[in-house]
């Protein structure tokens, strides 16, 4: 079971080493970062964007730091001061591999440790990635005030003077998870990486269910295979067809989840199957 958590996402920095673009809006696999991450935690109760509002495929609550630029720390501040769960998950904008099973492994580790305040991802090279964790709200907002008091502000303040005073445990990253955009070629770098072999098909189910607004999880390779035995026992454009229809009929199916996908797909491969021995026997 998850923790219940609200997110606060940082989406309002300069991207000077983007020549100032708009990152937050910058796509990937025909999604905006911001989109990418927002999906990652969409089982937050309350999601917190700290930038200029956008846009953006899930709901959010947006807000800005005081004054606007004045650095990660003061956007934290001001996107903390807008949530209300115990457990709160902290991300940049700019992560296009964040996933939920990420996200979910943060919030599990911070739960299995009573006595950590902060649940880290570090990167391949072992480093603290502060902007993708998960905090208890409670050191969180101690942790700024203090800072705020000592400092006259948090405006400028570098994100180590939060985390070195709290009590941290760490999650080691995927090869990919703590991947972030700061450059063209970063850009340039991700956008190949999810057109690769192994992922894109992945990526492209994704991306359409975020821009449809599905959040059904079903069996692709179940769809593959009855698109297979389409085009070849019955004709090549059965298959876009045949899937569409079997996406309809569970639709319409009482509960219309994962289980009507699987059975309609199920009748439909059969159909196509007997399609295709009486083709052969004919032959």
């Amino acid at each position: 079971m998850t923790t219940a958590h609200d997110a606060v996402v940082l989406a309002g920095g300069a991207a000077q080493r983007l020549g100032g673009a708009d990152k937050p809006g910058v796509r990937v696999g025909g999604r905006a970062l911001l989109d990418r991450v927002l999906a990652a935690c969409r089982g937050a109760g309350r999601t917190v964007v700290v930038g200029d509002p956008r846009p953006t495929v899930h709901p959010v609550r947006w807000t800005r730091e005081d004054p606007p630029g004045g650095g990660p720390l003061a956007a934290l501040g001001a996107g903390v001061a807008q949530t209300g769960a115990d457990v709160l998950l902290v991300l940049s904008a700019d992560l296009p591999f964040l996933d939920e099973d990420t996200v979910r492994r943060l919030l599990a580790a911070l739960a299995d440790d009573p006595g950590a305040e902060a649940a880290l991802l570090t990167d391949a090279g072992g480093r603290d990635q502060p902007l993708v964790a998960a905090y208890r709200s409670g050191p969180l907002r101690r942790g700024l005030a203090e800072l705020s008091r000592a400092h006259g502000g948090l405006a400028g303040l570098p994100l180590r003077f939060l985390t070195g005073n709290l009590q941290l445990t760490r999650v080691a990253a995927g090869p990919l998870a703590s991947f972030d955009c700061d450059t063209w070629e970063d850009i340039a770098t991700a956008r190949a990486r999810i057109r690769e072999h192994g992922t894109v098909l992945d990526e492209w189910i994704t991306a359409v269910k975020d821009e449809l607004g599905i959040e059904l999880d079903v069996d692709t390779g179940v769809l593959l295979d009855l698109a297979r035995d389409a085009a070849h026992g019955v004709a090549r454009p059965a298959a876009p067809l045949t899937t569409f229809l079997v996406g309809y009929a569970a639709a319409r199916a009482e509960g219309g989840g994962p289980e009507a996908v699987a059975e309609a797909a199920r009748k439909a491969a059969a159909l196509a199957q007997r399609w295709a021995a009486e083709q052969d026997e004919a032959g």
